[in-house]
């Protein structure tokens, strides 16, 4: 999964409707997006940069392209919590949950929650 590129925040804004959407055409992408809208050939060229990064798929109809996602959200969101983890925690998930266990704004509660699904998760992987 870690072969996947990571995107900036215009290409992922773009991925996140269009992942919404499941296929649509630039002007569909532009009206969902939040004002002030980008202008039409600005989101067009981040649509075609991300089809060239292999994110997006087209279908011609004419001149104009209906733009589709090749890769689920789930496959770039594994993705970029690899890239996390080995950036920024020596590639250590245990780092990682060390990191947010220490964070102050996690409350008990939830803390609690991780711990259940964490040893539910170790039950299963024993199974």
């Amino acid at each position: 999964m870690s072969n996947i590129k990571e995107l900036t925040k215009s290409e992922e804004q773009i991925m996140q409707i269009l992942w919404q959407l499941n296929r649509g055409f630039v002007n569909d992408i532009v009206s969902k997006m939040s004002d002030p809208k980008p202008a039409y050939n600005t989101v067009s060229t981040i649509v075609r940069i991300l089809e060239k990064k292999g994110f997006v798929g087209h279908k011609a109809y004419g001149k104009t392209h209906e733009y589709f996602p090749l890769i689920t959200k789930e496959e770039y969101k594994q993705g970029s919590l690899s890239r996390l983890v080995s950036d920024y925690f020596d590639n250590s998930y245990k780092k990682l949950v060390s990191f947010f266990a220490d964070n102050e704004k996690i409350s008990v509660n939830e803390l609690e929650e991780m711990k259940k699904m964490i040893e539910q998760e170790l039950r299963n992987k024993k199974s």
